[in-house]
């Protein structure tokens, strides 16, 4: 019988998980991966994998059951599946991903029915993940009673923003009720620092824009490994341009949509969240990958938008920082797509970026060896973080 650590990142969608051999080690590199999957309800029908350590694939299966309102509805039939394929499983941590948590939870967190309450009052500051984070999280824990429930909060990473970083154009009154800018990714970003602490110890200390570049994407200016700007405000909807996200966005925007089109405050969500960033551009698709497939005009509008929007916002990030030493892509997009990667150096050669003749497919360094600003592709681990901070409270 294995104790191991629970790892749990719900979205609207999927349900990512993996589970962690507890042991003495705390660092998150030095965690021992036992197994990773996800449940996709994206697929038709929604689909189950669950991979080993090495990648290997233990179970690649469709889901014949009943329809869910959201992944985490799965959340029963994951455990079962996940201990039949590996034994008996002692979870003594369940770690989950909550997208916010605002001025009060910089830390990993014990989620009691209190905490899980209180949190609830910011799912309209991020509403496509907030309400799925701590459905999972009430889920995991009717199912797992016996086992400790740590929140893991994306905005913590965030909390060193100066008070003019985080500080909107409004009156005070406002600033005090929460109205600021918190930042998100930052499991993402705390993971990046530390992976990069390792295979380049002082360009980790450097100057550094972190590009978490995914469905939901935002980048992050980091000065000795600590945040110090990104693009994301008081919600997941600024910044850059995203899969379904309309990013930045002029606020008369919103008031045109008020008062000329007599649109409601729900309308308005569903529009800016759900049919904005590159599905509203193209008219086609949110997935970065069907767009690059595709040879309408619509797509290459839409792909052309992400690319100026992301070199604009380095350049400001740039600006933040006093001057650049390094750049690491991660994230879906940021991994896996060498094209886009090549468009935003070549963009950047006026700060001494590189345009490589050809496109590397390569995670790791993509620059020179000797070459400032360094560019780096890490892949993403936020389940790691996870698993990290919840083996900190057993």
């Amino acid at each position: 019988m294995n104790d191991a650590i629970f790892t749990l990142n719900a979205g609207s969608s999927t349900l990512k998980f993996a589970f962690y051999e507890v042991s003495s080690a705390l660092a998150p590199e030095d965690l021992r991966l036992m197994a990773r999957g996800r449940i996709d309800e994206t697929t038709s029908p929604p689909t189950f994998t669950l991979s080993d350590h090495e990648g290997g694939v233990l179970r690649d299966e469709p889901i014949e059951t009943q329809s869910a309102s959201n992944a985490a509805e799965r959340l029963p039939m994951l455990l079962e599946r996940c201990q039949s394929a590996m034994g008996a499983l002692t979870l003594r941590a369940v770690g989950h991903r909550i997208v916010h948590g605002g001025d009060r939870y910089l830390g990993p967190t014990p989620l009691s029915e209190e905490v899980l309450n209180d949190l609830e009052s910011l799912d309209r500051l991020a509403p496509l993940h907030q309400p799925q984070n701590l459905a999972a999280a009430r889920i995991a824990k009717a199912a797992l009673p016996k086992a400790l429930h740590v929140g893991a909060f994306d905005t913590a990473f965030h909390q060193t923003l100066s008070s003019t970083a985080r500080r909107f154009g409004l009156p005070r009154q406002l600033e005090s009720e929460g109205l600021r800018r918190y930042g998100f990714h930052g499991l993402s970003y705390e993971w990046l620092v530390r992976r990069l602490s390792m295979i380049d110890p002082s360009l980790a200390l450097g100057r550094l824009i972190l590009a978490h570049l995914g469905s939901g994407a935002s980048l992050c200016a980091v000065h000795g490994g600590r945040s110090v700007d990104t693009t994301m405000g008081l919600t997941a909807l600024d910044g850059l341009v995203m899969s379904t996200r309309c990013g930045a966005l002029d606020p008369g925007v919103i008031l045109y949509l008020l008062s000329a089109r007599g649109m409601s405050g729900a309308d308005i969500t569903d529009l800016l969240y759900k049919k904005s960033g590159l599905l509203g551009v193209s008219g086609l698709s949110g997935d970065f990958r069907v767009l690059m497939s595709s040879q309408t005009k619509e797509a290459a509008e839409a792909i052309d938008l992400f690319v100026f929007r992301i070199i604009r916002e380095i350049g400001a990030l740039t600006a933040t920082l006093g001057g650049l030493d390094g750049l690491v892509f991660t994230g879906g997009i940021g991994e896996h797509a060498p094209e886009l990667r090549h468009r935003i150096c070549a963009g950047l050669t006026w700060m001494g970026f590189e345009a490589p003749a050809s496109v590397p497919e390569t995670c790791g360094r993509l620059s020179a060896p000797s070459k400032r600003p360094a560019v780096y592709v890490i892949p993403a681990d936020e389940e790691r973080i996870i698993a990290a901070q919840a083996r900190s409270l057993i």
